[in-house]
């Protein structure tokens, strides 16, 4: 089962509304992507901990509807 690039902006908008978000199909099967985030929200966190903000904003479609994803996350420069 696909998801839309669209849909997990949305789900990731939710959770990190400042967040600066680029989505890109990697295989152009709705199955596999990678996702760029940045957000202060990530300031003081640890990279797997920020991963983890992440995944939990996917609200369990990671390994279901969502196959693959690969994230790269960050706070934003000054």
């Amino acid at each position: 089962m696909a998801m839309k690039a669209a849909d997990i902006e949305t789900l990731i908008r939710q959770s990190f509304p400042d967040a600066r978000i680029e989505i890109r199909d990697l295989a152009g099967d709705g199955d596999h992507y990678a996702a760029t985030v940045v957000s202060e929200a990530f300031r003081g966190k640890s990279r797997v901990q920020q991963h983890q903000m992440v995944y939990a904003a996917l609200q369990g479609n990671m390994g279901g509807v969502l196959h693959a994803l690969a994230l790269t996350t960050g706070i934003p420069n000054p």
